[in-house]
């Protein structure tokens, strides 16, 4: 897979279901499967950097029978 499929993905900031914000950084590759991960990092403490599977990362979860997106798109990094 090119990762070039992935150019519409919006990268900047998000927030977690939970209300903690993270920003998407770019989309990588799992060096053996070369299964699509997120990277991206916490807006918060020590600016940790994370990757979570795409397919995870913008699915929908239930929370108190309401469906919701994980991360939802809040803007660009640059509009902090």
């Amino acid at each position: 897979m090119a990762l070039k499929e992935y150019s519409d993905i919006k990268r900047g900031k998000y927030r977690h279901y939970k209300k903690r914000e993270y920003e998407l950084i770019d989309i990588v590759h799992h060096s053996e499967t070369e299964e699509p991960l997120v990277l991206y990092r916490t807006l918060y403490g020590n600016y940790d950097l994370w990757v979570r599977p795409l397919k995870m990362f913008f699915e929908h979860i239930e929370i108190n029978g309401k469906r919701v997106p994980r991360f939802e798109y809040i803007g660009s990094k640059s509009s902090e």
